[in-house]
């Protein structure tokens, strides 16, 4: 059996889980969320506990089992403590400014970039230079830091762009005479 899958998922206080044939909802104090329920999963909740078990033996039942697990284990800690994804501006004149629902983008190109905040993420600017996306939604948080970091990618020679504050840039010697 999956690894994964065999780790009950302990559930936090204030958080509440209800499984019905088809759904599995997540409430907690920063949101609620729903996933569609998998035919070959069996899920059990017990005392603050929630455990996965595949509906038959065959591997593909095994690993869609594991699956379901990390998903309803990320819903818990989104609508518990939530998700957030730090970027750096690094290069001359990159700035950015979170306005509403709206993210302004200075990127040395040839007009500033405006992008538009999807619904259920917070995006925060502490300077013009960093930028933290928030949300409950690991999927979507990730992805909108890929779409904001899409805009101008760290290059490798002098290492400007938009990068992930932890992310490592692999810098490329300039051509020699």
């Amino acid at each position: 059996m999956s690894r994964v899958a065999k780790n009950p998922i302990t559930l936090p206080s204030g958080v509440d889980v209800s499984i019905s044939d088809k759904m599995i909802s997540v409430k907690g104090p920063k949101g609620n969320m729903q996933f569609p329920m998998h035919p070959l999963v069996e899920v059990a909740q017990e005392e603050g506990v929630v455990r996965f078990r595949p509906a038959g033996g065959n591997e593909k039942h095994y690993a869609i089992t594991g699956t379901l697990r990390a998903l309803v284990n990320n819903m818990v800690v989104g609508v518990s403590r939530g998700f957030e994804r730090k970027l750096e501006l690094v290069g001359v004149g990159y700035r950015a400014q979170a306005q509403g629902n709206k993210l302004n983008l200075t990127l040395g190109l040839s007009h500033p970039v405006e992008y538009p905040v999807p619904e259920g993420i917070t995006v925060e600017t502490p300077s013009q230079t960093e930028i933290v996306v928030k949300g409950i939604d690991k999927q979507k948080v990730g992805q909108v830091a890929a779409e904001i970091r899409g805009f101008r990618p760290p290059e490798p020679y002098k290492g400007k762009g938009v990068r992930y504050a932890d992310e490592q840039i692999i810098r490329k010697e300039a051509k020699k005479k």
